[in-house]
């Protein structure tokens, strides 16, 4: 498979941004589309995920109720719609694949490129 992620950007505080990931060659063991995040100094962490056949969808619970992970079957996408941004949120933002439903890094199968997020106070 492969990911392409696109959509970072600098915010202010409180702002939205809306990330995207471009999907192509999906095989049998990318059942599942993933974002996680890093920030500097700290290991990377899962955000997001969402079950590609089935559209059932899990969360970190910091993010919950503020971001949404989309993803459309017709444009190959998936999309992370992040409100209420706040400072801690600013990292790194990859997209991942994985086969099954995971909280790791560890599961992942395949990682796309990052997007940065920074979000100013």
């Amino acid at each position: 498979v492969q990911l392409q992620a696109s959509g970072g950007g600098l915010v202010q505080a409180g702002g939205s941004l809306r990330l995207s990931c471009a999907v192509s060659g999906l095989t049998t063991s990318d059942n599942v589309m993933n974002w996680f995040r890093q920030a500097p100094g700290k290991e990377r962490e899962f955000v997001a995920g969402v079950v590609w056949r089935e559209g059932k969808k899990r969360y970190a619970d910091f993010v919950k109720d503020r971001f949404t992970i989309f993803r459309d079957s017709a444009k190959m996408t998936v999309d992370l719609q992040m409100n209420s941004l706040k400072s801690e949120d600013t990292a790194v933002y990859f997209c991942a694949s994985s086969s099954g439903v995971i909280s790791t890094a560890a599961g992942v199968v395949s990682w796309g490129q990052g997007t940065q997020v920074t979000v100013s106070s």
